[in-house]
C-alpha cells in the first residue's frame, strides 16, 4: 500500500520528524530530493508547485491536486478552505466540484450525495469517473475504422501499388507492393483510452477501481497504447458516430496529464494532476455566474481588447479582467480573487489588497470609460458573508467586494440592483 500525504496550500513538507498535521507533514529524503528537482525545473511561465524553505523543508505554493512521486507516495494538496469546521472530505468534495465546473466535466452521475461521501484522494475520484465513462464506451461499442496499409507481400491483396512495384529491383519479381484497408480499432481515441486505463490499473489503490480497471483491460486487450499522446489528442475525432466518446475524453485528459503544468511533466508520469488555485477559483466563479445570468446578458471571459497605455500606436500592458458582463447598454467588470476577507477587520482594510484596487481602477477606466460598477469577488466565509462597499473611485465609478458562496455557487449581494444581469 503506497503512502498518501495530505496537506493544504502553503503548507510544509519536511524530512524532520514532526507532528503530523494538515499544515506540516514528514516525507522521505528521496521524495524530498525529487520534489526539489521538480521545483528547480520550473520556468517563468510555469511556476513550481513547491519552493525550498531551508535545508530540510519545502513549502507548497498555490497549486492544488495530487502529485505521485516515483517512490509511489501520493501527495494530495487541498484548497486552504477558510472554515475551521470543514473536514477533509468536505474540502475534497469542494475541490472536485471546482474541477468539474472549471473544466466542464460531465456531472450526470455525480450528485451532492456522492460528493459528500467522497473521502479518498483526488486521484481515486478521477480514476472512478474515468472508469465509469470508459465502461459506458465499451457497452456502446468500441469504434472500429478502416486503416489504409501499404506493405510488401508474396501474395496479392487489395490493390497493387504500381509506382512502388515498378521501382523495386528486378530480382524481387515474386514480391508484391500492395495497399489495402484493414478494419481495426487502432484509432487515436482508443489508443489514448487504453493508455489511461493501463495507468489507472497500475496506480489505483482502491479495490473497486482496481477490479473494474482489470475487467476493462481484459475486454480491450487488443487495443494498442499511444506512444504520442499529444499528437493523438489533436487527432481525436468529433463526429456523430463518436458521440459516446465525448464523456470519457476530459477524464482521459486529466489522467494523462494534459492539463498538468509543464513543470511537473517530466520523465516520471504517475497519476499526477495539479491546478493553480487562483485560476481554478476564477473558472469556478465564471461557471456559477454563467448558469445564473439572465438571457439578455452577455459574458466575455478574459477580455483582452484594452491596454494600460499606448506607445507609438502600439498597446503596452494588456488588461485582462476575468469577466466583462454586458446587459443592454450597461457593462460591469468582475474579477475573482482567492483571498480571505474579513468584514470586521477595518483596521487592516478588511484584508483587501491595494494592488487589486489599482488593477480594478485600470479596468474601470479602460473597459467602462470611467463610469459604472466593478465587482471584486472573494470566497464567502463566516467573516465575509455580505458585500462590502461601495468603494468610491469617483462620482461615476464604484467598486464592491462581493462574497461568493462556494457551496451554492451564488453571489451574496447587498441588493439585486448591484448585479441586475443575474436572474432573480
Amino acid at each position: 500500500m503506497r503512502a498518501t500525504i495530505t496537506i493544504v496550500e502553503w503548507s510544509y513538507l519536511t524530512t524532520a520528524t514532526s507532528k503530523s498535521s494538515i499544515e506540516e507533514q514528514t516525507i522521505s529524503p528521496d521524495d524530498f530530493e525529487w520534489l526539489c528537482r521538480l521545483s528547480a525545473s520550473a520556468t517563468k511561465k510555469h511556476a513550481a508547485p513547491f519552493r525550498r524553505h531551508g535545508s530540510i523543508s519545502l513549502q507548497a505554493t498555490n497549486f492544488v491536486g495530487v502529485l505521485e512521486a516515483p517512490s509511489g507516495t501520493i501527495i494530495e494538496i487541498l484548497p486552504k478552505h477558510f472554515e475551521e469546521t470543514a473536514s477533509l472530505g468536505q474540502t475534497r468534495a469542494l475541490l472536485c466540484n471546482m474541477i468539474q465546473s472549471a473544466m466542464d466535466l460531465p456531472t450526470k452521475e455525480i450528485g451532492e450525495a456522492h460528493l459528500s461521501l467522497f473521502d479518498a484522494p483526488l486521484s481515486e475520484w478521477v480514476a472512478k469517473r474515468f472508469l465509469d465513462a470508459f465502461a459506458h464506451v465499451v457497452k456502446r461499442g468500441i469504434k472500429f475504422d478502416y486503416l489504409r496499409v501499404e506493405e510488401e507481400q508474396r501474395y496479392l491483396r487489395g490493390q497493387l501499388n504500381m509506382p512502388a512495384q515498378l521501382r523495386q529491383a528486378p530480382g524481387r519479381g515474386a514480391h508484391f507492393q500492395i495497399r489495402h484497408d484493414v478494419f481495426t480499432p487502432d484509432g487515436p481515441e482508443n489508443r489514448l483510452l487504453k493508455t489511461a486505463l493501463k495507468l489507472v490499473a497500475e496506480r489505483t489503490q482502491d479495490q473497486g477501481n482496481w477490479r473494474l480497471a482489470h475487467e476493462l483491460l481484459s475486454l480491450v486487450h487488443e487495443l494498442p497504447i499511444s506512444n504520442r499522446p499529444a499528437a493523438d489528442f489533436k487527432r481525436w475525432r468529433k463526429e456523430r458516430l463518436m458521440a459516446h466518446y465525448d464523456t470519457v475524453r476530459p477524464w482521459c485528459e486529466l489522467i494523462l496529464g494534459r492539463h498538468m503544468p509543464l513543470s511537473v511533466a517530466g520523465e516520471w508520469r504517475g497519476m499526477s494532476m495539479l491546478f493553480p488555485m487562483e485560476k481554478l477559483y476564477e473558472r469556478y466563479v465564471e461557471s456559477g455566474l454563467r448558469r445564473a445570468m439572465s438571457r439578455d446578458a452577455v459574458m466575455v471571459s478574459q477580455a483582452a481588447s484594452r491596454f494600460l497605455c499606448d506607445y507609438q500606436d502600439k498597446g503596452f500592458f494588456q488588461l485582462r479582467p476575468d469577466m466583462l458582463m454586458t446587459q443592454g447598454e450597461r457593462q460591469w467588470v468582475l474579477d475573482a480573487k482567492w483571498k480571505r476577507v474579513n468584514c470586521a477587520d477595518i483596521e487592516n482594510r478588511f484584508g483587501l489588497s491595494q494592488s487589486d484596487f489599482y488593477q480594478l481602477f485600470a479596468y474601470g477606466h479602460k473597459y467602462l470609460g470611467g463610469r459604472g460598477d466593478l465587482l471584486l469577488i472573494y470566497p464567502a466565509t463566516e467573516d465575509f458573508s455580505r458585500a462590502l462597499g461601495p468603494f468610491v473611485f469617483s462620482d461615476a465609478m464604484r467598486l464592491w467586494a462581493v462574497p461568493f458562496d462556494l457551496e451554492t455557487k451564488k453571489l451574496l449581494l447587498a441588493s439585486d440592483n448591484l448585479a441586475p444581469f443575474l436572474q432573480p
